[in-house]
């Protein structure tokens, strides 16, 4: 059995017990989180239950477009009050560089990419941090009610730090 056969066998018998009432599209604690796809970062670390917040996952947890396109709708549109920005030390994003990744899957795949791709390789987590709080306060329709704040999960400890952060919104 592969794993998405395990995967739709356990949805079968979570079917069974499933209360939609007991869940909304809007967040119920008004949070957004945008983070690394890492699985070693989950919202169990984060005391998030389910249905609390927005996840918005992506490699190296990048303020991407389409990260800040669903972040605006989580607030505009779902009552997001306030966005974390999560980063993690040992990130696969930290060990080589956009060229250094685009010949390893150009090699890998037998073929150079057919549409552009951009990695956002990066060597500072709490740098990367900092960029990605500062291209979301950037964008002319994030508003400054809307609290954005930035952290670094340390994989072998658990510890979430927070890194500080000016905010340079106008």
């Amino acid at each position: 059995m592969s794993v998405i056969d395990e995967v739709l066998a356990a949805n079968a018998q979570y079917k069974e017990t499933h209360d939609a009432s007991l869940y909304s599209p809007q967040p119920r604690r008004k949070l957004a989180v945008l983070m690394c796809m890492d699985t070693r970062l989950d919202r169990h670390a984060l005391g998030i239950d389910f249905g609390d917040a927005h996840f918005i996952r992506n490699a190296g947890g990048i303020a991407t477009d389409d990260a800040i396109r669903s972040l605006l709708i989580s607030h505009y549109m779902l009552g997001t009050e306030e966005v974390m920005v999560i980063n993690h030390t040992d990130c696969g994003l930290q060990k080589a560089s956009d060229e250094e990744m685009h010949a390893l899957m150009e090699e890998k795949a037998g073929k150079p990419a057919n549409l552009p791709v951009r990695f956002y390789a990066f060597k500072d987590v709490a740098k990367n941090v900092e960029e990605q709080l500062e291209r979301l306060a950037s964008h002319s329709w994030v508003r400054k009610e809307l609290i954005l704040r930035g952290f670094v999960y340390d994989v072998k400890t658990g510890r979430l730090t927070e890194v500080p952060w000016k905010c340079r919104r106008t």
